[in-house]
């Protein structure tokens, strides 16, 4: 799923294309992207855009009239920018927004449509649609070790949560924890200030080297390249690859569709974390540490 820095660089890419232009047709393919009744889709057409926000993992796009298109693209939702009127993929379409300089096309890979665009008026509506999060690269550190210790949770769970940070999932965070040499299921009651320290300096740099290296690759044009894998990234989508750090292989703890990877040396004192697949397969046989595996 597209997180802060890829749907910033999207922000940034719809900003420039489109600010003051009028949307001259809106085509939707898929009945199933659109969430929403009141106000109708049509009521788009004609009108110029003013602005674009991001709100957490949405893209929110302001019109005349104080008229809100959000988009989620969700895990495989992307944008692509086509001449104006250019024809919707066949497989993987869902809509697409016409202006006189191109056309901004919603694409969703795969067979499950999660991807949606609501259409809201005013600010209140729009702020429902906020889940609440603090914007990371905006508080200050008291203000995120305030939300980080409000509830007692693993620190995966707490980074993507959308109610405590806005905009950071399941890849980046593997990337913050593996910054701050801190495991990703330590409780966030059981921090100490020092590492509170650590992952506070490591969200920052994580989200803004990466934010500004994804602006790098799209230049002018809107991004190639958007997934949860990005050539570069220290351990997420990385089992098996040595860590850049210290050489270890990077493991992973697989539940559901999702896995978190960790470095065993750098952030768990050479302790390996059970996994729940793996973990009750091998029962006593499963490795306690990284030196026995």
């Amino acid at each position: 799923m597209p997180e802060l820095p890829d749907v910033t660089v999207y922000v940034e890419r719809i900003e420039a294309k489109l600010i003051g232009r009028e949307i001259q047709r809106v085509r939707i393919v898929s009945p199933f992207v659109l969430r929403s009744v009141d106000p109708p889709i049509q009521e788009v057409e004609g009108r110029r855009v003013r602005e674009v926000r991001r709100i957490g993992k949405r893209i929110a796009i302001g019109l005349d009239g104080d008229l809100w298109i959000v988009i989620h693209l969700m895990i495989a939702g992307r944008f692509r920018w086509l001449k104006p009127a250019a024809k919707i993929p066949g497989r993987l379409g869902l809509a697409a927004f016409d202006f006189d300089n191109g056309s901004l096309i919603l694409t969703e890979a795969g067979t499950q449509r999660r991807a949606s665009i609501t259409l809201v008026r005013g600010e209140a509506a729009l702020a429902e649609i906020d889940r609440g999060g603090a914007e990371p690269l905006e508080i200050d550190r008291n203000e995120f070790a305030a939300r980080l210790t409000s509830e007692n949770h693993t620190l995966k769970r707490s980074f993507t949560d959308p109610r405590l940070f806005s905009g950071i999932g399941n890849a980046y965070s593997d990337e913050i924890f593996h910054r701050a040499r801190i495991s990703p299921i330590k409780l966030t009651s059981r921090l100490a200030p020092d590492e509170i320290d650590r992952l506070y300096d490591a969200t920052r740099t994580v989200l803004t080297e990466w934010t500004e290296r994804l602006r790098q690759e799209a230049g002018e044009e809107f991004p190639a390249k958007v997934t949860a894998f990005h050539e570069g990234m220290a351990v997420h989508g990385r089992y098996g690859k040595p860590c850049p750090v210290c050489g270890t292989p990077v493991q992973r703890i697989r539940y559901a569709s999702n896995e978190t990877n960790y470095c065993a040396r750098c952030q768990t004192d050479g302790k390996l974390l059970a996994d729940r697949a793996m973990s009750r397969l091998l029962k006593q046989d499963w490795p306690r540490s990284i030196d026995e595996l």
